[in-house]
This record gives C-alpha cells, sequence and structure tokens, in this order.
C-alpha cells in the first residue's frame, strides 16, 4: 500500500506539459490541422508529451485503433456532427484511456496527473474515462454530444 501512495503523491506533483501538446491543441481547436491527439506521459522527464495525432480527415475508428490496448494515454478527439436542427456542431472531448491490461503503476499515474493536462486543455467540451473500447465508442460519442 505504500508503493501505491508513493505514486499517487509523485504523479499529482509536478507533471509538466510540453508547449507541444498547448499548441498542438490549439491547432486542433481553432484550425482544425488535426482529428485528434494522444498524449503519453513521459516518466523519465516527468513530462506528458504528443504522441501521435490525426490528420484533420482521420476517422473516429483511425483514433480508437490508435490508442494501445495495454497502455494508458490521454487524448482529445474532434467530434463533427450535425444537429436536429442541420447545424454543423464540433465537439471536443477528452479521454482518459485506461485499459484494463495495463500496469497499475501507469493507471494510477495517468488518474493522479489528469488534472495538470487537463488546465492547459481550455476549450474541451466533454470528458469520459475509458477502460475498454465500448466506454468510448461511437455511439458513446454521439449521445453524448447531443
Amino acid at each position: 500500500m505504500e508503493m501505491m501512495v508513493y505514486f499517487a503523491m509523485q504523479g499529482t506533483t509536478g507533471l509538466g506539459v510540453t508547449e507541444e501538446c498547448k499548441s498542438s491543441f490549439m491547432e486542433l481547436k481553432k484550425k482544425k490541422v488535426h482529428k485528434y491527439i494522444v498524449f503519453k506521459i513521459d516518466e523519465g522527464s516527468r513530462e506528458v508529451r504528443v504522441e501521435k495525432v490525426g490528420a484533420s480527415d482521420a476517422s473516429y475508428h483511425d483514433f480508437a485503433t490508435s490508442l494501445p490496448h495495454d497502455d494508458c494515454r490521454y487524448a482529445v478527439f474532434d467530434f463533427d456532427f450535425l444537429t436536429l436542427d442541420n447545424c454543423h456542431k464540433s465537439r471536443i472531448f477528452f479521454i482518459q484511456w485506461c485499459p484494463t491490461a495495463s500496469r497499475i503503476r501507469a493507471k494510477i499515474l495517468y488518474a493522479t496527473s489528469k488534472g495538470g493536462l487537463r488546465r492547459e486543455l481550455d476549450g474541451v467540451h466533454y470528458d469520459l474515462q475509458a477502460t475498454d473500447p465500448t466506454e468510448m465508442g461511437i455511439q458513446v460519442i454521439r449521445d453524448t454530444a447531443k
């Protein structure tokens, strides 16, 4: 138990967020250059970094399959849709991906470090936490964005 507390405290004390994270998010939000961004915690440098970006024409399937099956990540996805009255809308989702197959240490680190990154991503509409693909499936995204 002492080991878990140590990692929890470590995760809340000063993980940095790289400038690339902030600028990539602004490109997604304002310029629509990216459809999604996958962020990874680099434990060596104690920073959140951009791991992957999806082109503006990437699909939700491209995004979902870019997440690892056995490790945690943070991600943002820009979901475009039509409202019932045919208005084009866009909603940005922040997803904390912690699959059941990931290491306990990674789950704790990502859970306790989320706030630092979230504070830097101004303009996210919805937060999701997922441990398997069904918890963040396209239908969940659609239903949430309505």
